[in-house]
């Protein structure tokens, strides 16, 4: 019984130890099964690590290239966000590992030749056959992609070079399984690695070879990428640039491509700056008002002046900084009354100054009648009218012949400009000059009245005029110390006067009351004997205005010069320009006079109007012109030239003429403008800036007038002077000083 309840309970036993050891075996086996089944799994996903970092000869190659610029500091995955496999030689297939320092190889070779490329001088040739083989990897590529059943790889290479894929592997790297973004590498890796193994049967030394080759083939074309693959690049994340974005850096490259430079940039945008900058114009604030002349009147500059012995204050003094104001109109002013009423009466309210009137009223220069300032005489000297005057004077010395002979005349302290306004009925053109403020606004009332002035003055400086140019000069009652400091002024009067011109002078001394004019006189003839001028005439008091003129006449030889027994005044030396004339100061010598008959000044000009239209005889075909062709041609062509602009400017141009009367040709060449303007009631102020050929010398020749001036500073004339100003080519040539 004993044995038989225990036999039971240990066949239970048995039969429960048998079931356990059965599970027990089962657990064990699916244990082992599925640990076979991770070491399988992990034995094929290794076996594509080396694939993935020894890629496909293709790719290599294109790292290699980059890493000849600079090593690359990213990992074979750097154009995703996938996990990053170790290297491990260790694991990896002998073809594999033998891929990977053959591709270490190349790119040292590409490191290596970075230095011997430092020098670029076929830059614009590499290009081209990089290009050619950039074509070539992309459709080489482009097959193993349409082999690989549509899935997108990981790699780098083919995230480079497919534009698809480069934008949707990193959307699918970041929201995939790690476990998935290996099989598609895999897949991947697997079709990129069919044309290496059918082309090199897993040969290692073949894979050496084919990398090498193509490494070798293509040092010569990596630089010209696309604009498309340089996108490509851009997603991934590399830090440095490619081999052809490196040959784009080149130092050596000649064009700017589709890039601008900064200086282009930059100067671009301050030109539009200035173009869109909207100008406030302010009056100016000055204490001459509506006369302000910014050369003239500046007072800063003037109280500085350690001197104003030689008139000084009445010179030149241009403010540093021009000013950019507007001059305001004076109240009640008025449209100017038209030539040739003009020249005896203005509107009252256009100048409106009566101190001049009333100090010199009693000599008829200038009355106040009603609303209009009106001129009965013309000046001391005359009185009762400058007509009679103009007369008398070539009554005393009939070789003057106003209008034939004598043409272009220099009138110094001229008043309100009477005589030149009235020497226009003989033909004749009158530079009138007179200081500022002297009497009070009398050159503004000059150019009121439609007649040639200047603001200027005989002072420390030579006048803006050429030498030998001036018929005639002359000087009624000008106040002028003439014979003081060994002559100074009356030999810059010689400078300006053409051989064989006159000075005609009807001042007191000539017709003495008083010792100091008999004493000034007597240092006059002395004066001019020494210079070798001839007295040609003085005359005895005129019976209408009461005066008498002397007249002197320059030599037109040397001979005088070399005969006298003291050089004083001395001869100026030869290399003392005569023609030289802006801000040079003045000097007590005389010019030799031009004898060679091919020399300016040795010759008198033709009679007017003969002179207007032929070209001057010391212009040589020798010489070459402004325009390009030889001198007379030149001189020639610009005539026809103005004639026929000048018509279109009468006929298109809507402008009223008969209200024109001063006008301005601010850079005159040879004055064929005021020469196509010769039948017209106007006359022209022809000036020639100081950084021009120097042709003013051809436009006196002609019987014509003008002078020299700078246009980066204002003019010597009163505001609201001129009716009309032309400018040719001006600004374009002045706007080239400042670049």
């Amino acid at each position: 019984m004993a044995l038989g309840k225990y036999s039971r309970i240990d066949n239970n036993n048995n039969t429960r130890r048998s079931s356990s050891s059965s599970y027990c075996s089962t657990v064990t086996i699916v244990v082992f099964l599925g640990l076979c089944l991770v070491g399988i799994w992990m034995m094929t996903s290794s076996s594509v690590v080396p694939d993935q970092n020894g890629e496909d000869p293709a790719q290599e190659k294109k790292n290699q290239l980059q890493d000849q610029v600079t090593p690359v500091i990213n990992d074979s995955n750097g154009g995703s966000n996938t996990p990053q496999f170790e290297d491990n030689p260790g694991d990896l297939p002998e073809d594999a590992t033998k891929g990977d320092t053959n591709v270490s190889l190349a790119k040292d070779d590409g490191t290596g030749n970075l230095s011997t490329q430092e020098n670029k001088e076929n830059t614009e040739e590499t290009k081209l056959d990089e290009s050619k083989k950039d074509n070539e990897q992309s459709n080489f590529e482009g097959g193993d992609k349409n082999n690989d059943s549509g899935e997108n790889s990981g790699g780098q290479g083919d995230a480079e070079e497919n534009s698809d894929d480069k934008k949707s592997a990193p959307e699918e790297s970041n929201e995939k399984p790690d476990s998935d973004e290996n099989d598609k590498k895999s897949d991947s890796d697997d079709g990129e690695k069919k044309p290496d193994e059918n082309s090199s049967e897993n040969n290692g030394d073949k894979v050496d070879g084919q990398i090498e080759g193509k490494v070798d083939q293509n040092d010569n074309r990596e630089s010209d990428k696309s604009s498309g693959e340089a996108k490509d690049n851009q997603s991934s994340n590399e830090v440095f640039p490619s081999g052809s974005q490196s040959e784009l850096l080149s130092e050596t490259m000649t064009q700017n491509g589709s890039f601008s430079t900064q200086a282009t940039e930059s100067k671009t945008e301050k030109e539009a700056q200035l173009s869109s900058k909207e100008y406030s114009w302010k009056l100016c604030n000055s204490t001459a008002g509506p006369d302000y002349i910014p050369c003239l009147d500046n007072w800063e500059a003037i109280r500085h002046l350690p001197s104003t012995k030689h008139y000084e204050h009445r010179e030149r003094h241009c403010p540093e900084e021009p000013p950019t104001c507007l001059v305001p109109l004076p109240e009640g002013y008025k449209c100017p009354i038209e030539w040739p009423k003009s020249r005896e009466k203005v509107w009252y309210y256009n100048v409106p100054h009566t101190k001049l009137a009333q100090i010199k009223g009693h000599q008829n220069w200038v009355k106040v009648t009603g609303e209009y300032l009106t001129f009965p005489g013309g000046g001391t000297q005359f009185k009762h009218g400058a007509l009679h005057y103009i007369d008398f004077i070539e009554e005393s010395v009939p070789d003057i012949a106003w209008g034939k002979h004598s043409c272009v005349i220099l009138d110094v302290g001229c008043g309100v400009a009477s005589f030149g306004g009235f020497l226009f009925d003989r033909n004749v053109l009158a530079m009138s000059i007179a200081p500022k403020d002297e009497h009070e606004a009398q050159v503004q009332f000059a150019l009121e009245r439609g007649i040639p002035a200047v603001s200027a003055v005989m002072g420390t400086k030579r006048l803006p005029y050429p030498g030998r140019v001036f018929d005639i000069v002359h000087c009624a009652r000008c106040r002028v110390p003439w014979h003081i400091e060994g002559g100074k002024l009356l030999l810059e009067l010689n400078r300006v006067l053409r051989p064989g011109g006159f000075f005609v002078w009807s001042a007191t001394p000539v017709y003495p009351k008083i010792p100091e004019d008999v004493e000034i006189w007597k240092a006059m003839v002395e004066l001019t004997k020494a210079m070798c001028w001839e007295l040609v005439n003085k005359t005895g008091k005129d019976a209408v205005n009461r005066v008498a003129v002397a007249t002197f006449k320059k030599p037109t030889t040397n001979d005088c010069y070399e005969q006298r027994s003291q050089q004083e005044p001395p001869l100026c030396p030869e290399s003392d320009d005569p023609n030289a004339a802006w801000n040079v100061p003045l000097q007590t010598c005389m010019h030799k006079v031009p004898v060679d008959a091919s020399e300016r000044g040795s010759q008198w000009p033709e009679q007017w109007p003969a002179r207007l239209e032929k070209s001057p005889y010391w212009l040589l075909s020798s010489q070459v012109g402004v325009y390009g062709k030889a001198v007379p041609e030149d001189f020639a062509a610009d005539n026809e030239h103005w004639k026929r602009v000048v018509k279109s400017y009468i006929r298109g141009m809507g402008i009223n003429w008969s209200s024109v009367r001063n006008v301005m040709d601010m850079r005159a060449v040879y004055g064929g403008f005021a020469v196509a303007l010769k039948d017209l009631n106007l006359w022209i102020m022809n000036v020639v800036p100081i950084d021009s050929p120097d042709t003013l010398p051809i436009i006196y020749e002609r019987g014509l007038f003008g002078m020299y001036h700078d246009w980066c500073e204002s003019f010597s004339t009163y505001p609201r002077s001129y009716d009309l100003l032309h400018a040719d080519h001006l600004f374009s040539n002045v706007k080239k000083r400042f670049v």
